[in-house]
This record gives C-alpha cells, sequence and structure tokens, in this order.
C-alpha cells in the first residue's frame, strides 16, 4: 500500500515538475531576450537621431539658397537644434525618474519627426527656426535616456553594450546625411524631409511596441554600489572633466585638419577622403575601446587612447601630406574610443535611481564643450596660427592623463586589476 501510494505522488507530480521547468526555461529565454532588444532598439534611435542631427550639414547650403541666409544665420539655424538637444537633456533626465524612459524615448524621437516635418513645410526663416527647435527638443531625450536603459538592462556587463549604442550613432551619421543628399537629387528638400521624419515615425513606432520597459528611476541599489565602490565620492566630477576636455581636444582638432592638409598641399578631394578615413576609424574606436575598457579597466585605457592621441596629433603636424593622412584612421580610433569608455562609466558611479540624470548632465557637459571649444581654439588660431593651436590640442589630451590617475581610486574595475 505505502509503495502505490509513493508512486501516485511521484506521478501526479511529475507533470507540474515539467511545467515548472518549461516555465522557468521560457522565462530566462525572456530575460535574456529583453537587454538585446533594448539594445537593439536604443542603438536604432541613437542612429537615427544622429542622423538627424548631422543631416543639416547637408541642408545648409539648400536653406542658404532658399531664403537668402548669411551664414552667420546659419550657424544660428545649426545652433537652435544643437543647442536645445543639449539644454533640454538634464530635464529630461529628471523627468525619467517620474515617467517610463521608454515611453519618453518613444515621445521624444515622435517630437523630432514632427519637427522635420514642419521644417518641409515652412516658408520662412521663422518657421524654419521653430521646426528646428521642436526637432531638437525631441532628440534631447535621446543620449541620456538610451544609455540609462542599456546600462540597466546589462548592469555590471554594460561597457561592451554602451560602446555599441556608442557606435550606432556613427552609422547614422554616416547614412541618414548621405541618403539625404541622394534624395535631393531626385526630389525637393521639402519632400525629402518628409520622407525623412517618416522614418522617425516608424522608429517611434519601434520603441513603443519592440522595446522592454526601462522603468523609473527607481530608487534601487546597483550592484557595483552595494558592493562598496567610492561612488558619491567626487568620482563623478573627474569623469566630467575628462569628457568635457576629451570633447574639446576632438572638435578642436577637427576644426583646423583641413587646413593643416591644404598647407600640405591636399586638393579638395584628398581632404575629403582624409576626412572619411578619420571618421572611418572614429567609428571603430567607439566599437572598440567600450570592449577594450571593459577588459583591461577605464583607466589604462583613457592613457592609452589620450597618450595616442596627442603623440599621432602630432605625427599629423610633422609628416608630409601621405602619412599624415595614413595615420588618420588610427587617429580616429584614439580621439572617438575615450568616450565610449567614459560613457560605460557613468554607472558605476551613480546609484540606480540617478542613472538619467548622470547621463543627462555628462552627455550635456560633452555637447557643450564640442559647441565652446571650436571657438576658444578658433581665437588661439588665430592669434598663433592652425599649427600652434593644433598643437595645443595635443595638450590638453596630454592634460587629461592626471585627471584620470585621480580618477582610479573611485572605480571598482582598476582597483581589482
Amino acid at each position: 500500500m505505502t509503495f502505490r501510494l509513493l508512486r501516485a505522488e511521484t506521478l501526479a507530480t511529475l507533470p507540474t515538475n515539467f511545467l515548472s521547468q518549461s516555465q522557468t526555461a521560457a522565462s530566462d529565454d525572456e530575460t535574456l531576450s529583453k537587454p538585446r532588444r533594448t539594445l537593439a532598439a536604443t542603438g536604432l534611435n541613437h542612429a537615427l537621431h544622429d542622423g538627424y542631427t548631422d543631416l543639416i550639414y547637408v541642408l545648409l547650403p539648400v536653406w542658404q539658397a532658399e531664403f537668402a541666409l548669411s551664414y552667420g544665420l546659419l550657424a544660428v539655424m545649426r545652433g537652435l537644434y544643437s543647442g536645445t538637444m543639449a539644454g533640454l537633456q538634464i530635464p529630461v533626465g529628471r523627468l525619467a525618474e517620474r515617467i517610463d524612459g521608454k515611453i519618453l524615448l518613444a515621445l521624444g524621437t515622435m517630437l523630432a519627426a514632427l519637427g522635420y516635418v514642419l521644417a518641409g513645410l515652412s516658408g520662412s526663416v521663422v518657421g524654419l527656426g521653430f521646426a528646428l527647435l521642436i526637432s531638437g527638443a525631441g532628440s534631447s531625450t535621446q543620449h541620456p535616456l538610451a544609455s540609462a536603459a542599456v546600462s540597466r538592462a546589462y548592469g555590471n556587463a554594460a561597457r561592451g553594450p554602451l560602446g555599441i549604442y556608442n557606435f550606432s550613432g556613427d552609422l547614422g551619421k554616416a547614412a541618414l546625411p548621405a541618403l539625404t543628399a541622394t534624395l535631393l537629387v531626385i526630389m525637393s528638400w521639402r519632400h525629402a524631409l518628409l520622407l525623412i521624419a517618416l522614418m522617425g515615425l516608424l522608429v517611434a513606432l519601434c520603441l513603443a511596441l519592440l522595446m522592454p520597459p526601462v522603468g523609473k528611476g527607481f530608487a534601487q541599489k546597483s550592484a557595483i554600489t552595494a558592493h562598496g565602490t567610492h561612488a558619491g565620492r567626487g568620482g563623478f566630477s573627474w569623469l566630467l572633466a575628462i569628457g568635457i576636455l576629451d570633447s574639446a581636444v576632438r572638435m578642436g582638432f577637427l576644426t583646423f585638419l583641413p587646413f593643416l592638409l591644404r598647407d600640405k598641399g591636399a586638393s579638395l578631394p584628398t581632404s575629403g577622403v582624409a576626412l572619411a578615413m578619420l571618421f572611418i576609424g572614429g567609428a571603430a574606436g567607439k566599437f572598440t575601446c567600450g570592449w577594450l575598457g571593459a577588459r583591461v579597466g577605464t583607466i589604462r585605457t583613457v592613457l592609452l587612447t589620450e597618450g595616442g592621441t596627442a603623440v599621432l596629433i602630432a605625427a599629423v603636424l610633422v609628416l608630409p601630406l601621405t602619412p599624415a593622412i595614413i595615420v588618420l584612421p588610427l587617429l580616429g580610433v584614439m580621439l572617438n574610443g575615450t568616450s565610449s569608455v567614459l560613457y560605460g562609466t557613468v554607472p558605476e558611479l551613480t546609484s540606480s535611481d540617478r542613472t538619467e540624470r548622470a547621463f543627462a548632465l555628462f552627455y550635456t557637459g560633452t555637447i557643450g564643450s564640442g559647441a565652446i571649444a571650436p571657438v576658444l581654439y578658433g581665437l588661439l588660431g588665430d592669434a598663433l596660427g592652425p599649427t600652434l593651436a593644433t598643437a595645443a590640442t595635443a595638450v590638453t589630451a596630454l592634460a587629461i592623463c592626471p585627471l584620470a590617475l585621480l580618477l582610479g581610486p573611485h572605480l571598482a574595475d582598476d582597483q581589482r586589476a
């Protein structure tokens, strides 16, 4: 009798155990897919928004002819977009503490697309400026919220995925302006912008349907904070200072590179090829240095990229034209590689409930530096000439190295290394 009872109990529990194991496996698969879906959705969104930002360069000559704009007004048009995008990132980061980041990302992408719809319909400079303000406001959601979403999705393993996310923006910078230039050959700029805006609406729909929820700025300790890192003891300030100087070096060097190549005897097509090689190297740097930082540590990677930047800028200054062009892809890797490492470090120095706000502050500082640095280096170039002004960017890169050493004690990965 006892044997029969035990056998009956075993048979009765077998389907339940089997069902439980199946449910656990399905739950594990779903858990693994969520970070990948987050990275895919935010990467697509990053490509769109960075493409939206840079396609303005393609349209500036068209707008000049359409609205009879001076160069000063063209600069204002460009500044309306980038200034609004940079200035609203901190408020957006705070808003994400009350509203799910996925919702804000989708709404921001819709708003950016709407801005380009209005730009295509505008009949005056005022209307065009208002449209760019709207689109820039929509793009302000992208960097802080998407970076925080990837960081939360991958946790301690977020450095590599953040590098991939960062790299996706360069794909958009390459693809969308080129697509816009092609569309301008076969249709008016107004119709081209309507098609570009339609792409944005489709991306917003993909975010709404496919991206997992991000959550509000929940008061949950991150794993790194829980293990006792030095977050909150000044480390983020050092990281922000490094990011600001790194952005200044990059934009300052790009300001003078065309003139350096011209002085070495480069023709306009040759300068275009040289710049393309630099940008290709930059895209590769964003992809590879995020991976490198996860394996050898943030500080070692920053010292390598900034030291390499200084050496290669000096090489471009002293080498003849052809060797200088040859080193540009490697210089691009160094110039852009640091940014991926720095973005991946932001979550380590902040608690999980402050991730969006920290990314917003970091992106505001780096984008603002990228806007101001060319002006400052330009004034230096007026006073000393382009060669010495470019040398000053190399000195700035070297100045980052001691700041990186000061940041080291605040980072868990470099303490373990």
